[in-house]
């Protein structure tokens, strides 16, 4: 298992879409929120994304072409 730190950054238009739940239904991922900011045209959300290797990168992926923003915070993946 693997735990990434990340950064999800939402357009306006994503705001009020249920990605997180996505994809833990999806991907089998577990996102762990750390700290988030929601306003009505943006938002972002620090957060660990734990499961498989596969997991997560095939969840980032599916992320970022739903147009939101997925930065690594960190060099090291825990596992």
């Amino acid at each position: 298992m693997v735990s990434p730190h990340v950064k999800l950054t939402f357009p306006e238009n994503l705001i009020r879409t249920p990605v997180l739940a996505e994809i833990v239904r999806r991907f089998d991922v577990a996102p762990n929120i750390r700290r988030a900011a929601v306003e009505e045209h943006s938002g972002w959300i620090i957060c660990d994304l734990e499961g498989t290797a596969e997991q997560v990168v095939a969840a980032t992926e599916w992320l970022r072409t739903q147009g939101i923003g997925v930065d690594l915070l960190g060099d090291v993946l825990e596992s």
